[in-house]
């Protein structure tokens, strides 16, 4: 029996050859057989392939269902609220707010409202009407001369390489469209970015890529031209990703065309390194100086970083050199372990790095506690996507959010889980210009803009349900949590919220009393 698709295909192919002669159609049907065949004897002499050597022809059946299992799963078996990692409901939300097209929904929500970890937010019996307008963040702290008026919901870290030209240029044309900002990722400034006009915060890696000495270090003369273009608002060191936090990178010489290495400011055809930490500073203090040499370097503009958080008494150390030094950062990026627009290892996407809202209360409460909050804006990055999405992190303690992911969604991307693999159906997370040929510009940025705009105009509404008029009056007694199938608390209950400057003025009186202890500006190691 386990033989038997393999001899039914010879006997197939031989009576095909038979009756040739009567028809020439017995020509095609002895071609394919005959292929089959061939198939057959090819696993029958191979060898990595148990299976099929043992089962010729039909064991390559299991490769072909685990092939399209990935698309019969999500077209044909999901339900709308079953998809990771985003479900159905969420990406046709996006497809329609940036299609321009009514997104509500019918005959009620389609959630578990008795299911743990469920979230709310309360609205209020003095309820106002929603004024809908763009919602701004000023961003610059004392020391910055440039400062920034940013929108509360902006285009995440997403390089020129990781996606393709075109993909860059319809998210820079659609960020210019709608007045919000678009973070270059760590693969430098491209041309795509250029043309697209657009706001940009350029981030700078371990690479250092646009401002890249030969020897791979920084090159403060490269950041200086870089960092003078009027496109460039803000500046964003990356210390760590929510996708693979603490894990550097290898791009192959052979992916380093003549056009990524002149955007990134290396050498074409050969191997770059992305180390996973910076060499321009090896302490919390030295990060501080760092910080103080760029924003000198670019003229005054905001300076800040961007970080998935790790060890407690890192983040905390790095306040402290804050204090000690006077020198503060502008803004702060909380990235949560669950962001990632590319690949990575699985036991990183899984199982390292904080996810979002822990990282975030830990930020907010680190700030607060120092006395540092009304200094710093804080951002949040992470899986956000909807209106409510950018409503309860910005109770929880930010004050604007970015997301990658969702505005992937906006330039049509249909989730299909091959950003790694360079042939991405959609032309987004490609490189591969036949596939890029698919995403028209000009289309794309309008989407871009509107996915914006509608959920911007739908926070508004949010905002306005909860009984306040911008998204800076929402706190952690706005949002409810469900602990169990019978109990929810406010979040102001369920999370330790630390009072302003109570780290310098009783820090053993706080659950972070131990990191706190623990944290030195002189060093990211733990001080027992």
């Amino acid at each position: 029996m386990r033989y038997f698709v393999f001899f039914a295909a010879v006997s197939l192919f031989i009576s095909s050859l038979m009756f040739a002669t009567v028809s020439r159609y017995f020509y095609v049907s002895a071609g394919v057989f005959g292929i089959l065949v061939l198939y057959g004897i090819f696993d029958l002499i191979q060898r990595p392939h148990a299976l099929w050597r043992n089962y010729p022809i039909v064991g390559r059946a299991r490769w072909v269902l685990e092939f399209v299992r990935p698309y019969l799963r999500q077209y044909l078996v999901e339900s709308d609220t079953d998809g990771m990692p985003y479900n159905r409901e969420h990406r046709s939300l996006v497809y329609r707010r940036a299609k321009n097209v009514v997104s509500v929904e019918p005959f009620g929500s389609h959630l578990h409202f008795d299911e743990e970890r469920y979230e709310w937010l309360n609205h209020s019996a003095a309820a106002k009407v929603a004024v809908h307008k763009d919602m701004r963040v000023d961003v610059g702290g004392a020391d910055c001369k440039q400062p920034y008026s940013a929108s509360v919901f902006n285009i995440s870290a997403m390089s020129f390489g990781s996606l393709g030209a075109r993909a860059i240029e319809a998210l820079n044309r659609g960020a210019a469209m709608g007045g919000f900002y678009h973070d270059t990722g760590e693969g430098a400034i491209s041309p795509y970015h250029e043309r697209g006009g657009g706001d940009l915060v350029w981030e700078i890696g371990s690479g250092y890529f646009g401002c890249r000495a030969a020897d791979g270090t920084f090159d403060a003369e490269k950041f200086r031209d870089n960092a003078a273009r009027d496109q460039v608002k803000m500046i964003e060191i990356k210390l760590s990703q929510g996708a693979k936090p603490g894990h550097g990178g290898v791009l192959p010489g052979s992916k380093v065309t003549k056009e990524i290495a002149l955007t990134r400011g290396i050498p074409q055809g050969v191997s770059c390194l992305s180390p996973p930490a910076h060499s321009a500073f090896s302490t919390p203090l030295e990060l501080m100086e760092f910080i103080a040499t760029l924003r000198d370097l670019s003229g005054g503009k905001p300076v800040g970083f961007k970080m998935c958080i790790g060890h407690r008494w890192e983040y905390l150390a790095m306040l402290k050199a804050m204090l000690q030094s006077g020198i503060k950062p502008d803004f702060i990026v909380i990235d949560g372990a669950e962001g990632g627009t590319g690949a990575a290892p699985v036991e990183f996407q899984d199982h390292i790095g904080t996810p979002l809202r822990d990282g975030l209360v830990l930020a907010r409460n680190g700030l607060v506690g120092a006395g540092l909050k009304d200094d710093i804006r804080l951002a949040a990055s992470g899986k956000i996507i909807s209106a409510f999405g950018l409503a309860s992190s910005m109770a929880m303690g930010a004050d604007w959010c970015n997301a990658g992911r969702g505005f992937m969604f906006a330039l049509g991307c249909v989730q299909s889980l091959s950003c790694h693999t360079n042939h991405c159906p959609t032309g987004i997370a490609t490189q591969n210009t036949l596939l890029q040929r698919g995403l028209v510009v000009e289309d794309k940025a309008k989407r871009v803009a509107g996915y914006q705009h509608n959920t911007v105009r739908a926070l508004c509404e949010v905002v306005a349900a909860a009984g306040c008029d911008h998204s800076s009056e929402l706190k952690p007694c706005h949002i409810y949590h469900r602990i169990s199938a019978n109990e929810a608390r406010p979040a102001n209950e369920v999370y330790d919220f630390l009072a302003k400057n109570s780290l310098l003025d009783a820090p053993d009186g706080t659950y972070l009393a131990s990191s706190w202890q623990s944290a030195r500006a002189d060093s990211f190691a733990a001080h027992n």
